[in-house]
This record gives C-alpha cells, sequence and structure tokens, in this order.
C-alpha cells in the first residue's frame, strides 16, 4: 500500500464522524393566544429552538412555565420571546387565567 492510500484509510473514519454530530439549526415557532385559550403548541420543539408568543386577545395574559423556565406577560396585542434550554415536558399557564394551559414538548 501506497502512502498516499495509507493516509486516506486512516484520515477518512475520522472525516464523517462530524457529520453524525451535526445538530439541526434553532428555529423559530409561533403560539397564539386567543378567545381565551393558547393554541396548540408547535410540534417537533428541540432544545435551542425559539418561541414567540402572540397575545391576539383582548385581555392581558402570561405565558408562565410551571417549572419557572419562562415567564412572559402580554398586554393585548403584545409578542414575547423565549427559548427552550432543556428537553422534556414544560407544563404553562397564565397566571391572570390559571384555566388557560398548556404543555410544550421538548426533545433534546
Amino acid at each position: 500500500m501506497d502512502w498516499n492510500r495509507r493516509a486516506f484509510f486512516f484520515a477518512a473514519p475520522f472525516s464523517f464522524s462530524g457529520a453524525n454530530l451535526a445538530r439541526a439549526k434553532p428555529k423559530a415557532h409561533f403560539l397564539r393566544i386567543s378567545a381565551m385559550a393558547f393554541e396548540p403548541p408547535p410540534a417537533g420543539l428541540r432544545v435551542g429552538d425559539e418561541i414567540e408568543w402572540i397575545n391576539s386577545d383582548g385581555f392581558r395574559h402570561t405565558a408562565t412555565a410551571r417549572n419557572g423556565d419562562f415567564d412572559l406577560d402580554l398586554m393585548p396585542g403584545r409578542r414575547g420571546r423565549t427559548v427552550l434550554h432543556r428537553p422534556g415536558a414544560i407544563d404553562f399557564y397564565c397566571r391572570y387565567h390559571p384555566s388557560m394551559r398548556g404543555r410544550l414538548d421538548v426533545r433534546g
């Protein structure tokens, strides 16, 4: 085996290993609040993704995570953003209207 073939033989396994570790770029998702309810949360949420909460209702609402990850206070017509920092289920609710609630399912 000549030197060029040996170099390729040893380098080839390492040149492709990074492809397996590549992570999808974070995505932006939107979650609207209207008619005194949160719309269904988007599917396919991942750590690093951003959610933009949009209050399209005529009332003040919050998007408050029960685990403390976020707490946005949104006046009518306002928006707020949060980044998802950890995997798992995140239950959320509105502090002003506790019957308004939902769950984000975040993958690692």
